[in-house]
């Protein structure tokens, strides 16, 4: 699925939607949301480590290159 994540990171750059995109392809159970996780601040800890490193990373706005997690390949974007 890293082929699929790099695609639709492509089509985030290219202008469409993250939110749009996370309702029709992610398999997370946040789909609904957009792929919303909401604050995670207090969860940090219990995150996946390359997750946990990726959303430390990104600038506010920023939209990680696809990670890999134990639960499969994921793009993030960081809001706050």
């Amino acid at each position: 699925h890293q082929f699929e994540a790099q695609d639709l990171l492509r089509k985030i750059e290219r202008g469409e939607s993250f939110e749009t995109l996370a309702r029709q392809h992610s398999s997370c159970p946040s789909a609904p949301q957009g792929g919303d996780l909401g604050d995670l601040s207090k969860k940090m800890d219990k995150l996946d480590e390359n997750f946990k490193e990726a959303c430390e990373s990104l600038a506010v706005g920023g939209i990680s290159k696809p990670v890999r997690t134990r639960f499969g390949h994921h793009l993030i974007q960081r809001y706050g």
